[in-house]
């Protein structure tokens, strides 16, 4: 039963808002591809959807798009579409019928998965020749110095307050288990062009920075902020943010 496998870690219910507003979008050549390497552009599983970012951009290659989340506060986020039906569910356990997916996606979420429960539920949707693609991102790049604040900033002071599945993501998913023979991938990079208070906006979304808080009672953000100010010729100002994306991507046998 469900209930007797891995709880469900709830890092993002509260910042629901926040990750709507403050998360950089996936590039549209990533969804160029995606279809490309599926047997068909029929159905496609969008799993932990959060706001429905990839679900969204999916809508527009598939003729149907399922998106769930196990969090009800990141599907009132999540942007509406004809072609995408939301539910809430776990990765676990979906209600939806054997055989009757092309694409299974998963976005920076994989990791808290109970994998050997959820990778019996891929083998279960996916058609034969199916495709399970999953990806995540680690730190942005602005430039050496603000950069160097920003890796200050993740291991001091909130080295602590990252949760231990977070290893998957700095390590590039290179040691996350994964089901099927990887494909081997292009390079994809997240790109944004955002002003300091969106920066601000985005780093108060980490699950670290909210544990801390809640933790010390103390807001580390307008330090942070008063640090990358010094580096930002001006808070309006745009600048390029830059995200690597690091893919796993296979075809059911």
């Amino acid at each position: 039963m469900l209930a007797a496998r891995m709880a469900f870690k709830d890092y993002f219910s509260a910042q629901a808002t926040g990750y709507a507003s403050y998360r950089p979008h996936y590039p549209d050549s990533l969804f160029d591809w995606l279809p490309q390497i599926s047997p068909r552009q029929q159905r496609a599983w969008d799993c932990a959807t959060g706001s429905g970012q990839a679900a969204t951009a999916l809508a527009s290659q598939f003729e149907q798009v399922i998106a769930t989340d196990a969090s009800q506060a990141q599907l009132q986020q999540a942007q509406a579409h004809t072609n995408i039906h939301y539910i809430l569910a776990r990765a676990e356990q979906v209600p939806l019928a054997n055989d009757s997916l092309d694409l299974i996606t998963v976005a920076q979420a994989a990791h808290w998965f109970d994998l050997p429960h959820f990778y019996q539920e891929v083998e279960r949707l996916l058609v034969t020749g199916g495709v399970l693609a999953i990806w995540c991102y680690g730190l942005f790049r602005i430039n050496p110095a603000m950069d160097a604040i920003i890796h200050h900033y993740y291991q001091h002071p909130l080295g602590a307050y990252w949760p231990a599945e977070r290893r998957y993501v700095e390590q590039a998913y290179t040691n996350l288990a994964f089901p099927c023979a990887p494909l081997p991938t292009p390079g994809f990079m997240m790109q944004a062009d955002w002003n300091l208070s969106q920066v601000m906006g985005y780093l108060a979304t980490w699950s670290a920075t909210r544990l801390y808080m809640k933790a010390t009672g103390d807001d580390p953000l307008p330090a942070l902020q008063d640090q990358l100010a010094a580096h930002w010729d001006a808070p309006t100002q745009a600048r390029r943010m830059q995200w690597p994306l690091h893919l796993k991507v296979g075809h059911k046998p």
